[in-house]
């Protein structure tokens, strides 16, 4: 069964039944308060880490370095954004997870572990062999 299709179908079920669970516990004007409060902080967390990671990456060009890290710390921010703004608590803590710089170094370090940079080294020459040809046009003129 494809996975994509698998989560479209348990992602709302795991919220709906959150719902139902904190929301028995709290009541449901507490439930949709913290809905609202999760997603407001979440959003202003979401700006200032981005703009945090926007300032870290100026400075990696500025000092002449590749600022890939954070390129993929803004991706992962934009995407905990959107996951703070869905309403619902498993998406609100994989916003928050993906939110927080030190979670989220220890799961890029952990989903790029496979891409290690001496495994895809490549070679700055070409292997192979040579023939010199010297024509009688340059023999004459040395």
């Amino acid at each position: 069964m494809n996975p994509i299709l698998v989560s479209i179908i348990l992602i709302p079920i795991v919220e709906i039944f959150l719902f139902i669970k904190i929301g028995a516990q709290i009541g449901a004007f507490n439930t949709i308060f913290l809905i609202f409060i999760t997603a407001i902080i979440g959003i202003y967390y979401a700006k200032y880490e981005g703009l945090n990671t926007l300032k870290s990456g100026f400075l990696q060009i500025n000092n002449n370095r590749n600022p890939t890290y954070e390129v993929i710390s803004g991706a992962a921010i934009a995407i905990a954004a959107i996951f703070l703004i869905i309403p619902g608590f498993a998406s609100d803590l994989v916003g928050f997870i993906l939110i927080f710089p030190l979670t989220r170094k220890y799961l890029i370090k952990k989903i790029f572990k496979n891409f290690d940079k001496k495994k895809y080294k490549t070679k700055s020459f070409i292997d192979g062999e040579y023939e010199e040809i010297i024509e009688e046009d340059d023999e004459r003129k040395i």
